[in-house]
């Protein structure tokens, strides 16, 4: 800026010479510079005052439009650290054959705690622990006052739980939405649902897996959106599972058995229609895998698939209709039953004395372990594992379990004569129920093989001929008898024409060896023989029958009595009506009037 001085020397000059005041002049510029001055300042506070107005504009204008958004949106938790963007929770859901539900879903609240917010960290632990018992004071008082940001308290909530916790008033205790397993049926099918627990966990969400069971063998195409939530068809029967599952468990304390499991089967397709296995557990409180003792003394064990016994003379039958399919014996070929049977160091008894011989029906219903032992000596060791294999008993069971692929059958590493055998009567050789279902389905359907499937189908085709329908026939007939004269008398159910075979065996000791007083009793059946339509396999692991003066152990006294209740109740509900058992035309006489 060009000043103009205040005394300018022309003019000071000209006013002198005109005999004006030359002081005039200076206070009239300093007053001409004095307003310039005043100008200036009052221009460059109309700047500011404008500037600062806009700026309180702007600011109000942001704050308004936040309240505007936050009044007509819906509140929320604060999100914490945690991400759950890609996060799917969707689980489809698991219904027995009739549609009815097993496994849902269902939607709660995590509760999940930032300490930085709390205002009375030590009140709110008291008070959790109050709600949630099983919580640590100690410990959460320490992560409350901590460094922590953001800690999980509980990842599900009851409704009532909920409440008390909102009652605290704690603005540092937050809730996250998201969906949990739910098992309506409690302890029903447990073994075959499994169960599932959380994946990836966020605030708002978290994923859903499986951990076992069918939960886990689908857990992909529960998961899949693709799907768009069509539920799992399982072969299951909730009537009859829950049916079973009462008169199992009160077989089992009835025999003061230390576990228990029975399949019933489809004798033409090998759908499951229950599967039970005792000790069992919730779903929906699943407890934890054992890290140490005997496996099977858990709930968790699933003595149908994973349970692999000796089971004993319910193996006879497979020796005999190799037999009678390789045409060397016929039901009425009298077979040598004089015993011991010596081979080698090795002697082979029979539970009585049954004489010299027996035809090849009454080795089976008399159970007759020398009479089974000769038959398998004709047919060879060779043979012997080459049927055994046919029938399944060389892999594990394709059921859809995720236990199932662990649970291969026990073969002896020398298969010998003696092997031989002893594996015709059931001994030296180690399956699990499963897998007896599947091979007693088998034999008695026609002779076409079965594998066993805990999927609904509709059509499903058969599996490859294994041994001949005559053959079958005849097995089927073997059966029946070993229930109207034999081992297997108490499973007789009026209407029903049941057949089957018993099997005792002593049980295995895990350090080798077998205990004394200790055993794996089982019965295999199938109803009607005439035309079966389902076999029933029970199993008990320890029983002991002690009405009388000494505990009896044979599955003749505790597993057949226990699958004679439980046919007598489940028939009906399968839909199979009582029926007069059809007899064997003997002669035709032709008479004329």
């Amino acid at each position: 800026m060009i000043r103009t001085p205040l005394r300018p020397l022309a003019r000071i000059l000209a006013a002198r010479s005109t005999g004006e005041n030359p002081d005039r002049i200076e206070r009239e510029n300093i007053r001409l510079r004095h307003e310039e001055m005043r100008d200036q300042m009052r221009l460059r506070a109309e700047s500011r005052l404008l500037f600062v107005g806009v700026l309180f504009l702007i600011g109000f204008s942001l704050v308004g439009t936040r309240m505007m958004v936050l009044a007509s949106s819906e509140a929320t938790e604060p999100r914490a650290s945690v991400s759950s963007a890609n996060i799917v929770a969707q689980r489809a859901n698991i219904v027995d054959r009739n549609g009815r539900v097993l496994a849902t879903n269902l939607v709660t609240n995590s509760l999940y705690a930032q300490p930085h917010l709390m205002v009375e960290p030590y009140k709110a632990a008291e008070k959790l622990v109050e709600i949630f018992p099983d919580l640590d004071l100690k410990k959460l008082q320490e992560d409350f006052t901590g460094k922590r940001k953001f800690l999980w308290v509980k990842k599900k909530l009851s409704p009532e739980q909920q409440q008390a916790v909102h009652e605290i008033g704690e603005p540092g205790l937050l809730f996250g939405p998201r969906e949990m397993r739910l098992y309506p049926n409690g302890k029903l099918a447990a073994h075959v649902l499994g169960g599932a627990s959380f994946g990836r966990e966020g605030v708002h969400s978290a994923e859903v897996i499986g951990t076992a069971g069918v939960e886990k063998a689908f857990d992909e195409y529960l998961r899949d959106p693709a799907q768009g939530g069509a539920p799992l068809e399982l072969s299951i029967d909730m009537s009859i599972q829950a049916v079973s599952r009462n008169i199992l468990y009160g077989g089992m304390k009835l025999m003061n058995a230390k576990g228990a499991t029975s399949i019933l089967m489809d004798a033409k397709t090998g759908e499951v229609v229950s599967m039970v296995s005792l000790p069992d557990f919730d779903p929906n409180t699943r407890p934890q895998q054992p890290v140490k003792g005997d496996p099977s003394d858990s709930p968790l064990f699933n003595r149908a698939v994973q349970g692999v016994y000796e089971l004993g003379s319910t193996f006879k039958i497979f020796t005999v209709a190799q037999a009678l399919e390789l045409k060397l014996v016929n039901p009425s070929t009298m077979i040598e039953t004089k015993g011991p049977l010596r081979w080698g160091r090795y002697k082979i008894r029979d539970f009585h004395d049954y004489g010299d011989e027996l035809s090849v029906t009454d080795v089976i219903v008399e159970s007759s372990n020398i009479g089974t032992a000769r038959m398998a000596l004709n047919i060879g060791g060779v043979r012997q594992k080459a049927f055994l294999q046919a029938l399944g008993f060389s892999e594990p069971t394709k059921v859809e379990l995720v236990e199932a692929p662990g649970s291969k059958p026990l073969w002896p590493k020398k298969w010998s004569d003696i092997s031989t055998m002893t594996i015709s009567y059931g001994h030296g050789m180690a399956a699990s129920p499963l897998h007896l279902a599947a091979a007693y389905a088998t034999v008695v359907n026609g002779g076409t093989k079965v594998t066993p499937t805990l999927l609904k189908s509709e059509n499903r085709e058969p599996g490859p001929r294994v041994i001949s329908e005559k053959t079958s026939e005849q097995a089927r007939k073997m059966l029946r008898q070993v229930v109207k004269r034999g081992t297997a008398s108490f499973a007789e159910v009026t209407g029903y024409a049941v057949g089957g075979k018993t099997g005792t065996a002593d049980k295995a000791k895990h350090t080798g060896g077998y205990y004394d007083d200790k055993v794996i009793a089982t019965f295999a059946s199938a109803f009607p023989m005439h035309d079966p339509q389902y076999v029933l396999i029970v199993t008990l692991d320890e029983p002991s029958e002690n009405s009388g003066t000494k505990p009896r152990r044979t599955a003749g006294w505790t597993a057949v009595p226990v699958a004679a209740e439980m046919i007598r109740r489940v028939a009906p509900l399968l839909g199979l009506r009582p029926e007069i058992e059809p007899g064997t035309l003997t002669a035709v006489t032709e008479t004329k009037y």
